[in-house]
């Protein structure tokens, strides 16, 4: 049996050092001694991980800053092919961060080393010619849901699903009884968490949006108080001096706890992304919203593959919350759609079966289920 000694792995970004540590923590149980190499964040490091680079030299988004550090990124990746190269891992890792990942991963599979990417592209969604280059670039693609896993498979490109973290990490039962009590709230009150989104972007396109829509439902049930939780101080400072103009709204804004929020919360608001998982899995009726400028929503739309943006959706395989996507994203649809989740006590039980339902189809041991396929991949038995 082959013993793994050494590790490559590159986290491009906060979820992905989460994912690098769980992963890490489950293979030191095989291969103790094994080393870990490449770029990750400060829970990496704590498992033992050596770092190259800082986490956050990678952890970029948008479109203007990648373009700004282009020259940094390009001789980073220059870097670790070399490393990779020279010092030969078992196995190499790419979490997430395909636009950087994927380069990586096919000059390394090219150079005879085995690829492993972990947590899809939305390929599936859009841009799916992808696909190809992805086929070049790696020998095993982990999946965190089942639909991404059989995509692949349609398109001849091993892949393995392997759950979701959140949904082993979340409990099945409901906890918004606790998480009021954490954050000192009133136990009988109706809340609302408002989750505008965490880029300056979309703050900008949904928090005042979101604020009208919340003075509409106050104007039907004057009791409702509303919750926003900012990703970091930026956020905050931002979302402070918009909140700032809605003094009849009643608002608490706190910073970086959107989960113990949604928790807390009766029903969500929300901007679409991966956060809609979280609020699935805390079993919260919720309306999705996604505003772009016009002209960036004019270039995307034409490659977007699916019927639908919102992952319960996605995942349900059918709308099951509301989607009101760019000119429909109006203050009264929104108040209108969330007036209705947090009265209709039937859609409420109905979407309570379906987010258990799917809570327990994502719960497979998510670091221990990633660790094993690659242990396989290396030992060639996948």
């Amino acid at each position: 049996m082959k013993t793994l000694t050494r590790i490559g792995i590159v986290a491009g970004e906060p979820s992905g050092d989460i994912l690098g540590a769980g992963l890490i923590s489950q293979l030191k149980k095989s291969f103790p001694e094994c080393e870990f190499v490449g770029v990750g964040g400060e829970l990496m490091i704590a498992e033992g991980f050596k770092s190259y680079y800082p986490l956050d030299r990678l952890a970029v988004m948008g479109l203007v800053e990648p373009l700004k550090r282009l020259p940094e990124l390009l001789s980073m990746r220059a870097s670790l092919k070399k490393r990779f190269t020279e010092q030969v891992p078992d196995v190499f890792i790419g979490i997430d961060s395909p636009d950087f990942n994927l380069n990586l991963e096919l000059h390394l599979r090219n150079a005879g080393i085995k690829t492993v990417h972990y947590v899809s592209p939305s390929v599936w969604a859009w841009r799916q010619g992808r696909v190809k280059g992805i086929a070049k670039a790696v020998d095993l693609m982990l999946t965190l849901f089942d639909f991404e896993a059989a995509f692949y498979h349609q398109h001849d490109v091993k892949a393995l699903c392997i759950g979701h973290k959140l949904a082993d990490e979340i409990p099945l039962e409901d906890t918004k009884k606790d998480a009021r009590q954490a954050l000192n709230l009133d136990v009988n009150k109706p809340y609302v968490a408002l989750l505008p989104g965490s880029r300056r972007s979309e703050v900008e396109q949904l928090c005042e949006i979101f604020l009208i829509s919340a003075r509409q439902c106050l104007a039907q049930n004057k009791h409702l108080e509303f919750l926003i939780p900012a990703v970091n101080v930026q956020r905050h400072a931002e979302i402070r001096e918009i909140v700032a103009a809605f003094p009849d709204v009643p608002v608490t804004l706190s910073t970086g706890n959107s989960r113990q929020v949604m928790a807390a919360a009766d029903a969500v608001m929300m901007a679409s992304g991966t956060t809609t998982l979280e609020a699935l899995l805390l079993k919260r009726p919720m309306v999705i919203a996604y505003r772009a400028p016009p002209l960036t929503y004019w270039l995307i739309s034409p490659f977007v593959k699916t019927k639908f943006v919102g992952l319960p959706n996605l995942l349900a395989g059918k709308e099951i919350v509301p989607e009101l996507i760019q000119a429909n994203a109006t203050p009264e649809k929104l108040s209108a759609s969330l007036m209705e989740m947090l009265t209709n006590t039937d859609k409420q039980k109905q979407l309570n079966t379906i987010y258990t339902e799917i809570h327990v189809s994502l719960r497979k041991n998510a670091d221990q289920a990633a660790a094993d396929a690659i242990i396989r991949l290396v030992r060639e038995q996948l």
